[in-house]
């Protein structure tokens, strides 16, 4: 979920300065950067349905009900109509806010945190337990200033918690750990896909070279048709010779197909089905099924059903 930062327009006399980047806190909270509205009082609001996504929650809709206050929750349709800005309105709902969607703030993201179960928020839990123990114990909770970091304008910078810190680089890792495994994933992939297509292609050389073997040892093509009398056996290579006389098998992938059926056609009838012919030819699946049409369509054999398995039954026309 790529983050979208809309921030309604300024109030002049509003000033506010988070001494924590308020994304850098979100993505500790919840492993990813969410769409995110800024009212110009400085609260932050977060669509609950990216929050519940990156959290694991099956339902948005349960999930707030039950884990975050009714004070820590709104809707879009509302913040738009306290702000009466209707441009801006228009503008941030282009950016995929709708008036209906339900929005929680920060104490209702901490929330839904404190009843995720995933162990990724367990670093941010135990921060926010001891910011929660550190005012019960001292009245008052601030971070260290970092001098070494140049101060924003205005104002101070401050030392991110460990905790969060740490949360954060153990996220980016995983994130950069599942990144390289789905660019090993897809190589080992592409080389798989190469092999397969070098060996079918193989294959399919093989069968046409068996093809024009047997076609080289038949007699001319008169001398087949003058053979073929009625009574006399029909041999799959005089069959083919025929087709092949009849320029009725032009191309090597039809003829592979045809060299496979002819022995089961001259018996009687070939039924087999389409995969088990492109195991056996090395061609796709689709490839086959254009090469079956093809000899139906030039009168090579004609279909006269279905077997019990569901293959196509081909006899000779």
């Amino acid at each position: 979920m790529y983050e979208q930062n809309n921030t309604l327009p300024p109030n002049k006399s509003t000033a506010q300065q988070d001494a924590i980047d308020v994304n850098d806190f979100v993505f500790a909270a919840t492993g990813a950067r969410v769409r995110r509205l800024t009212t110009p009082d400085g609260e932050h609001w977060f669509p609950a349905m990216d929050v519940a996504k990156h959290l694991g929650y099956a339902n948005t809709r349960d999930a707030v009900q039950s884990a975050v206050s009714q004070q820590h929750t709104t809707t879009f349709g509302d913040i738009a109509r306290c702000v009466g800005v209707s441009d801006a309105r228009r503008n941030i709902a282009g950016h995929g806010f709708r008036t209906t969607m339900r929005l929680v703030n920060l104490q209702g993201l901490i929330e839904l945190v404190n009843s995720c179960m995933k162990p990724e928020s367990q670093p941010f839990k135990t921060w926010v337990a001891g910011v929660i123990a550190t005012i019960q114990r001292d009245g008052s909770y601030a971070l260290e200033p970092a001098p070494a970091q140049p101060a924003p304008a205005g104002g101070t910078a401050y030392v991110m918690p460990h905790q969060v810190a740490d949360a954060i680089v153990r996220l980016e890792v995983r994130n950069i750990e599942a990144d390289e495994m789905l660019a090993a994933s897809q190589k080992e992939q592409t080389f798989l896909l190469r092999q397969i297509s070098a060996s079918q292609h193989t294959i399919a050389k093989a069968l046409v070279e068996i093809a024009l073997t047997l076609k080289s040892h038949q007699p001319e093509p008169k001398q087949t048709r003058k053979s073929h009398q009625p009574g006399q056996k029909l041999t799959p290579q005089q069959l083919l010779a025929d087709w092949q006389a009849k320029n009725l098998v032009f191309t090597e992938d039809i003829h592979a197909v045809a060299a496979y059926l002819a022995p089961a056609l001259v018996l009687g009838e070939a039924s087999h089905r389409i995969e088990v012919i492109a195991t056996r030819t090395g061609l796709s699946e689709a490839r086959v099924h254009d090469c079956l049409r093809t000899l139906l369509k030039r009168g090579c054999m004609r279909q006269t059903g279905c077997s019990a398995d569901g293959a196509p039954v081909y006899v000779l026309p």
